[in-house]
């Protein structure tokens, strides 16, 4: 797994490439913290090039939305490929954090 930080008006995108698994989880975590321990509180998390996420991954990205609201913010969801976005589905993270099709989109939600 790789990421990749990008520093937006308004916003952090988080790209990720590779799969999010027990292996690769923690490092995205430390990834996600340090932004907002860092004050950058409103995330973008770009899956465009994830093919692959474990249930590791989901607690990830709940822990990552918990954060960020405990601190002022919120996370998105961005780019989820079609597997990635059913698994995101059927565990109903639909229902928690915002998803959208591109990371424009999901950044522009924060109101820039």
């Amino acid at each position: 797994m790789k990421t990749e930080i990008q520093q937006d008006k308004g916003s952090t995108t988080v790209t990720v490439t590779g799969s999010i698994d027990a292996l690769t989880a923690p490092e995205l975590a430390k990834s996600l913290g340090d932004e907002v321990a860092s004050g950058h509180v409103n995330l973008v998390v770009n899956l465009v090039g994830v093919e692959f996420m474990s249930s590791a991954g989901l607690r990830t990205l709940l822990g990552a939305v918990k954060d960020a609201r405990s601190h002022g913010g919120d996370l998105r969801i961005a780019s989820a490929t079609p597997g990635v976005d059913k698994v995101l589905k059927m565990s109903g993270f639909h229902n928690i954090a915002k998803v959208y099709a591109s990371q424009a989109e999901a950044a522009a939600s924060f109101g820039t």
